[in-house]
């Protein structure tokens, strides 16, 4: 007989709940504390986070014991408190359940074990799975009635978590892998691939869970069920349990305001998803990091609205939910890319050894100007196009890229510093190559997010030395969307302090005073981020203020789709001293717009840009180019510039762009 929870999930969706991080960081946690041990020390905070999720119409309820294992608990010396944690978690989630008084699921949460396993050795693999086991078995003697195994962005490990879940024995399993915005894991597999694996695991869920939001969830989520889509024909007709689906996503992608994360995802964006998942036969439905009771009630609407109460149209079986129980999918944005022909990068011929032709001695030239800043003070409109360094070691796809679109008229080429807090190439050596092989100047973004007060300097010496002069200083993304979120921030000084560091250079010194033997030339950019709600304009203004005070010399802002932010932000600041670059992103399709107004921090997409891109049906990305090239018009007389950025590599969109732009006259 098949567990009550499998029998229930096929009937229809079930509700799982939000996240337990984001609350109690909300609620004055810091994220160095260890969140797991709240089991033991607040046990009343863990049991009114369940108890608000249950109140909400969350049908399952994760205990508070991710980070739960072995490996991970000693890094606060907990490791011999194991069991104590584990168990105590499920108690906090079943005491929550029996106050409400409500019939929920109990799911045992398990995470990664926090340690590399990019080439693991057979001993390295049985301490890891001995460690799972360890876990599972203190959840299962709480009283656990599933387990999730989340957030694993290796098969590798979670093969391990799967193989002890399996060797405890008694508990349906549902594993869930973390896809990133490629629609590939961090180890690099597909969603297709991680779908075979986990059926010849023989999981009873699979799905997905962390670092994306709703729409690249769901992507990811129609290619498993695609592909395994004759597997689920073939048990079907045989009468045969096909395999069931998972997801739980996140709240978009986060930004950083001071020293806290804040998610943009709205309650509604999410209820509106969770039919979707749901239609696209996802079975088990949820919420991961910045999901709040909030998100979970609108999606219980929204199932019981379309599915009846339960989400299924049917209320749990008889016997679910006990302290003891028995052990057509919807397209995407358009993801086509211009293929334009390879570069081939060779190295160039050097010296003999010891050697330096005296006309290649590099000096530093004080007081020279960047041809970027010649355009600006020469009152030019400039047009800058942002491309992603590679995540491997061969550049070429990105240097043809950028050969096409300086033949299409771009003055200069943004190059990312790891955004998304994705492991990339260095955006200085990128830079670099470009300027080479090109001549094309380049802004390089550079984070305070990666580097400490002394490599934050040094690479800066070392980017004026190889003749980057254009930088547009940042903070950076926060670390928990991307590859590592266990690795640490250093944030030694903002975006603010890096400013004020490259002014110091400018005036011949470095951040402690001390002499760097001449002026350097730096052409500084600050950010700005004109979608403000009434609450964030006043921190947002001072915040540019106190850029300009530090040293920028020019603006570029975040992208927006209607004159109107622009205009309140001149309305409340007046003339700027310096020269502003307009940010924009060509739209390709109504689900384009949706994903970038509700799952992206500072972007915002009015109803009626919206609604113009819904009618264009198929048409998308020429009513998405239309959009764009009619609020580029407007704004020229207000902007020194344009900052494009091409969403799925798509050069040929913001090259056509370009091309608009520089054929149409200003005033036309």
């Amino acid at each position: 007989m098949e567990h009550v929870l499998l029998e229930r999930l096929r009937q229809g969706p079930l509700l799982c709940d939000g996240a337990m991080g984001t609350l109690l960081y909300a609620r004055g946690v810091p994220y160095e504390q260890c969140f797991d041990l709240l089991n033991v020390t607040r046990p009343e905070l863990i049991q009114g986070i369940h108890r608000e999720y249950i109140s909400a119409g969350a049908q399952i309820i994760e205990t508070n014991t991710f980070g739960a294992n072995r490996l991970r608990l000693a890094a606060y010396n907990l490791e011999d408190r194991v069991r104590e944690i584990n168990f105590q978690g499920v108690r906090r989630a079943i005491e929550a359940r029996e106050i409400v008084g409500l019939p929920v699921f109990i799911a045992g949460a398990v995470g990664p074990s926090g340690q590399p396993l990019q080439a693991p050795e057979t001993g390295r693999l049985s301490e890891v799975r001995a460690a799972f086991r360890e876990q599972i078995e203190a959840l299962q003697e709480g009283g656990a009635e599933l387990l999730i195994l989340e957030t694993f962005t290796s098969l590798a490990e979670l093969r391990q978590a799967i193989l002890a879940a399996q060797e405890v024995g008694g508990l349906p399993i549902v594993a869930q892998v973390s896809f990133y915005e490629d629609g590939r894991t961090l180890s690099g597999q597909s969603a297709a691939s991680v779908a075979r694996e986990l059926y010849e695991l023989g999981v009873d869920v699979m799905g997905a869970n962390c670092c994306v939001g709703p729409a690249m969830t769901l992507e990811a989520l129609q290619e498993m069920i695609a592909a395994l889509a004759g597997e689920i024909q073939s048990a079907e007709l045989q009468g045969r349990r096909p395999p069931l689906f998972s997801a739980q996503p996140n709240a978009g992608l986060p930004t950083r305001i001071g020293n806290r994360f804040f998610y943009v995802s709205t309650p509604d964006y999410f209820a509106d998803y969770a039919l979707r998942f749901a239609q696209a036969g996802v079975r088990l439905i949820g919420g991961c990091c910045g999901t709040t009771p909030r998100h979970i009630e609108a999606m219980r609407r929204a199932l019981d609205t379309h599915y009846g109460r339960g989400g299924g149209g049917a209320s749990l079986p008889e016997g679910a939910g006990q302290q003891n129980g028995t052990p057509a999918p919807t397209q995407g944005a358009e993801r086509s890319r211009s293929a334009p022909s390879l570069i081939q990068v060779r190295s160039e011929r050097r010296p003999p050894i010891g050697t330096l032709p005296e006309e290649e001695v590099i000096l530093p030239q004080e007081g020279s100007k960047t041809r970027l800043q010649q355009k600006l003070e020469a009152g030019e409109f400039v047009i800058s196009v942002e491309l992603d360094p590679p995540m491997g070691l061969n550049p070429s796809k990105i240097l043809a890229g950028a050969a096409q679109l300086q033949r299409d008229g771009v003055d200069c080429i943004n190059i990312a510093d790891s955004p998304l807090a994705r492991v990339r190439m260095s955006c200085i050596a990128l830079a670099r190559l470009i300027q080479d092989h090109l001549g094309i100047e380049t802004i390089i973004h550079f984070t305070t997010r990666d580097r400490n007060l002394m490599a934050l300097q040094a690479e800066l010496l070392g980017a004026h030395a190889l003749g980057l002069r254009n930088i547009l200083a940042l903070t950076g993304d926060p670390l928990r969307v991307g590859d590592y979120p266990n690795t640490t921030g250093v944030w030694d000084v903002d975006s603010v302090g890096l400013i004020r560091i490259l002014r110091g250079m400018n005036e011949g010194h470095d951040a402690a005073g001390g002499s760097i033997g001449a002026k350097a030339s730096f052409h500084i950019g600050a950010a700005l981020n004109l979608n403000m709600s009434e609450e964030e304009a006043e921190r947002e203004i001072e915040k540019y203020y106190r850029k300009l005070e530090a040293g920028a010399h020019f603006i570029m802002t975040q992208p927006i789709y209607e004159l109107a932010p622009l205009e309140r932000f001149l309305k409340r600041v007046g003339k700027p001293p310096v020269p502003i670059i307009l940010g924009c992103i060509p739209l390709h399709s109504w689900r384009h717009a949706e994903f970038l107004h509700n799952e992206v921090a500072g972007v915002t997409i009015p109803e009626r840009v919206r609604e113009r891109m819904r009618a264009a049906g198929d048409q998308g990305t020429e009513e998405g180019l239309r959009l764009a090239q009619e609020l580029l018009m407007e704004a020229r007389d207000l902007v020194q510039g344009v900052y494009l950025l091409p969403s799925y590599r798509r050069y040929d969109i913001v090259g056509r762009l370009t091309r608009l732009l520089r054929e149409t006259p200003a005033g036309a």
